[in-house]
């Protein structure tokens, strides 16, 4: 791939992801390309670059692209001190205030084990709790792994993480050993809503202000600029009271929010 169309190519794929694609990275963008440059017929990455910037293709293609850049690394239960603490803390703080319906926002949900798990733990806590009700907007930028998180189907030892007493609850293993994929079960894909929503947008159409944010891992992609702005949009999106959860790797030290971190990585609004 040429020079000018590496350069053309990272500065489509940082305005409209918030993905840096520096030099260093050039040699991992071809080889995440040469899937595109074969789907599409190209004979070349450089014939792909002129294909895809094209008035006709770049809508359709552009989205494939971004596909094909962004990073999907996700697990059940991924750092699951934020789990315990909203198990233990937050949870029993909602219910003294009478919350009676959560509204929760996985903001990168990649395949679907982040929601899915947030699901398992409001879930389990409301059954057990008597309460409250819950409601899961799940979202990212790839509409390819917003498909596989509809589904709710995965290999058996994805949800290894996931504690027996849950998986027995939440997750349907086949009659048939010979099978290894495991389906989350019918009230866990109702309570969650998929939806494609780019982070780099001015506004984020989410509804009524949110109890709770998870937006993790994601901000470790994005410059200085980008993530202020990103995490001052999602404060918007916070109720007062409401809580922000970031990747353990991240942080908003420096930024003017109004924000108390209550726990690692777990900000509280207000």
């Amino acid at each position: 791939m040429s020079k000018r169309n590496f350069a053309r190519l990272a500065a489509y794929i940082y305005e409209e992801s918030g993905i840096k694609m520096p030099e260093s990275k050039k040699t991992m963008l071809e080889g995440r390309l040469r899937r595109r440059q074969r789907a599409t017929g190209s004979t070349t990455l450089d014939a792909y670059c002129d294909l895809l910037f094209t008035a006709e293709n770049l809508p359709s293609e552009g989205l494939a692209l971004i596909n094909a850049v962004t990073t999907n690394k996700t697990d059940f239960f991924r750092e699951p001190g934020h789990f315990d603490y909203l198990s233990n803390v937050i949870l029993p703080e909602m219910a003294a205030r009478g919350v009676r319906s959560i509204r929760a926002w996985s903001a990168a949900c990649s395949t679907g084990p982040e929601p899915y798990t947030l699901a398992m733990v409001l879930d389990d806590h409301a059954e057990t709790s008597g309460g409250p009700s819950y409601g899961i907007l799940a979202t990212d930028l790839d509409t390819d792994v917003l498909d596989t998180a509809r589904a709710g189907i995965y290999p058996a030892e994805l949800v290894e993480p996931v504690p027996p007493a849950l998986q027995r609850k939440y997750v349907m293993f086949s009659r048939d050993p010979k099978r290894r994929d495991v389906r989350m079960v019918p009230a866990l894909r109702s309570a969650i809503g998929f939806a494609r929503l780019n982070l780099m947008d001015d506004h984020y159409p989410v509804g009524e202000p949110m109890h709770l944010i998870f937006c993790r891992n994601v901000l470790i992609y994005f410059d200085k600029p980008t993530q202020r702005k990103v995490v001052a949009q999602l404060v918007d999106c916070l109720k007062p009271g409401g809580h922000l959860f970031l990747g353990h790797s991240e942080s908003i030290t420096g930024h003017d929010l109004p924000l108390t971190q209550v726990a690692n990585t777990v900000f509280r609004k207000g």
